[in-house]
């Protein structure tokens, strides 16, 4: 394990007291709300910190009980058998403290919009598409995010041909963005009379929501058509033209949404550009960072096959890191933390042992 690096924790304590003292002293409303920020992602990383040093000190002081002849027998017995489990809790605690000072992803506090797309398999795709979505949408609701559609267009047999969402909450980027990529379903659909198991696919895509102080887009770089919004069976959902289709000139992406409203379709199609123009500038930046290596858990590419489902086994294989959990049942109804957790922990590990590689 690469040495912890002192210098910096120090330098971490000391920023944090400094927040603390500065927060105290009553600061104007704005500068307290950047405080406030800087203290919440320091706190857990100096917490175990000081956890760290008040351990490493208990166990420098039973190393010199044992180490003084003076020490008597009982005493002496009691910290031969302590030190293994202060030994033991040290090293727990500069692995954890390594990853608390792993270089953070900038997008990773960030909320989420979610597109989930039907792939091959027809009407079957679409169910399995609505099936991610109320994945997603369970998960959510048992970490306290809110879930916002964006846009819907709906399956024939039901679910969904495309979906798009926001999910806002703190930390929303940081446990989903590994979910992009296709995932693949084997089941029996309901239709089949044969029994014969189908398999089908649907596009994940997992964008860091922008802000307009991340990305700006400027007016000339946007071509806004209106179209005629229309409902089920055709009918018309008013007599205006309420459908927005937004165009990025420079870079030709497309973004549309239909919903009564007019200036709502708007915003959200801007929305979702923001977020599409802003991932594809994190893209460029992380392919620049790492030419010459490749992400433990895949690049998140959209076409690359991440993850099966077997209904008729009840099992879910994600074959980035080889894992597999016999529980799909309870996945598929939002219980994704822990196949959530191991993808984050093999990132970290990759990061990790990128770090060991260049300690001189």
């Amino acid at each position: 394990m690469a040495k912890l690096p002192v210098e910096k924790m120090r330098e971490l304590e000391r920023r944090f007291g400094e927040i603390e003292a500065r927060m105290s002293a009553g600061p104007a409303a704005d500068v307290y709300v950047k405080l406030a920020s800087e203290y919440s992602e320091l706190e857990p990383v100096v917490k175990q910190i000081r956890v760290y040093e008040a351990a490493t000190a208990e166990a420098a002081d039973l190393r010199a009980m044992l180490s003084d002849k003076t020490t008597d027998r009982e005493m002496r017995d009691l910290a031969e058998m302590e030190l293994p489990e202060v030994d033991a809790r040290i090293e727990a605690l500069e692995g954890a403290i390594q990853i608390l000072l792993l270089p953070k992803d900038a997008a990773d506090e960030k909320s989420a919009i979610v597109e989930i797309r039907a792939g091959t398999g027809g009407s079957e795709a679409a169910l399995f598409a609505g099936d991610l979505f109320r994945m997603y949408e369970r998960f959510s609701s048992t970490k306290g995010w809110k879930v916002e559609v964006l846009s819907a267009s709906e399956g024939e047999a039901g679910g969904y041909k495309e979906i798009i969402a926001t999910i806002s909450g703190r930390g929303v980027f940081s446990k989903l963005k590994f979910e992009s990529g296709v995932h693949r379903v084997q089941r029996v659909p309901e239709t089949e009379a044969s029994g014969r198991i189908h398999t089908s696919a649907a596009t994940v895509a997992v964008l860091p929501e922008a802000e307009e102080i991340d990305i700006e887009i400027r007016p000339e770089d946007i071509r806004v058509d209106t179209m005629r919004a229309s409902g089920a069976g055709g009918q018309h959902v008013n007599t205006t033209d309420s459908a927005v289709r937004i165009t990025h000139l420079p870079t030709g992406l497309i973004v549309t949404s239909s919903e009564k409203s007019q200036h709502q379709n708007r915003a959200k199609a801007m929305q979702v550009l923001r977020s599409r123009l802003y991932d594809i500038e994190r893209q460029k930046a992380d392919s620049e960072r790492s030419a010459n290596r490749k992400s433990q858990v895949g690049s998140g590419d959209r076409s690359e096959r991440i993850r099966t489902y077997n209904f008729p086994q009840g099992r879910v294989t994600d074959h980035r890191i080889n894992l597999t959990l016999y529980k799909l049942d309870r996945m598929i109804e939002g219980e994704i933390d822990e196949m959530v957790d191991a993808l984050i922990s093999d990132y970290q590990a990759g990061q990790l042992a990128q770090l060991g590689d260049v300690q001189p």
